[in-house]
């Protein structure tokens, strides 16, 4: 008999793999275009190589905000959403600040997705701009 708990610990499983894909998929589009590009680009190439790898991918997803029943469109767009599972923020700074944790915990809750990834791809050495964040 499966479990509620038994689920759950199959979703971080497929999460935490499926962060490995898109990881790897990152690592191949920064060591072909290397750091200092715009967003934008990296967007794309990277949502170009997800695809190739078997994934779902939504670009610039709007996040609605709600407020006592009133629904705000007013500018939250995720970078990329993965499998409708992981949330994907890029950047592309000089060094990643509070802020960028914060923007991406943000976009967690209002898309009720547990695992995010902000990939920043100024740093020389990919891994070094990499953080996996899990609610």
């Amino acid at each position: 008999m499966e479990t509620q708990s038994n689920r759950a610990t199959e979703k971080v499983y497929r999460d935490a793999n499926l962060t490995s894909v898109i990881i790897g998929c990152a690592i191949e589009v920064h060591q072909a275009l290397g750091p200092g590009l715009l967003e934008s680009v990296y967007e794309a190439c990277l949502a170009f190589e997800l695809t190739k790898a078997g994934c779902t991918v939504e670009r610039q997803m709007c996040l609605p905000v709600s407020y006592k029943g009133l629904e705000l469109n007013e500018g939250f767009r995720l970078d990329i959403l993965v499998n409708d599972a992981v949330v994907v923020e890029l950047k592309c700074v000089e060094r990643l600040l509070p802020i960028h944790e914060a923007q991406l915990f943000t976009y967690l809750k209002l898309s009720g997705k547990r695992t995010g990834l902000l990939i920043n791809f100024f740093t020389k050495l990919l891994k070094d701009g990499i953080q996996r964040i899990a609610c």
